[in-house]
């Protein structure tokens, strides 16, 4: 049966099925590979946001990891390493649209650091 999740209690990343599967499994991964794929992502947003020309120069980038970080959110599990905490809202204040191609690419990435761990 598919989880309902009320408008007022979903996360943000539970409208997106391809996010919301990466980051359960991202959460499960170890500290070191939730950092690895975490630097991956950041570098991932910019060079989608470059292309797409949201980003215009480096204080765009750094208004982008500032936006929606809150000093006192810190009971998420991406919250407890900065890197992750980065990605993180990185991710989440990019538009559904890149979310979602990201997704795919976040996912991948998942997939292939856990088939490494498994060699």
């Amino acid at each position: 049966m598919k989880e309902e999740y009320s408008p007022s209690s979903r996360r943000w990343y539970d409208k997106d099925p391809v996010l919301s599967s990466a980051m359960r499994t991202l959460e499960q991964s170890d500290d070191d590979s939730q950092i690895k794929i975490s630097l991956n992502l950041i570098k991932i947003i910019i060079e989608h946001n470059i292309e797409n020309s949201e980003f215009e120069d480096v204080e765009d980038i750094v208004s982008a990891v500032e936006a929606g970080v809150e000093e006192n959110r810190n009971n998420r599990w991406y919250d407890i390493d900065s890197t992750v905490k980065t990605a993180m809202n990185m991710l989440q204040n990019c538009p559904e649209s890149t979310q979602h191609i990201i997704a795919k690419e976040m996912a991948k990435m998942v997939v292939s650091k856990i088939k490494e761990e498994e060699a």
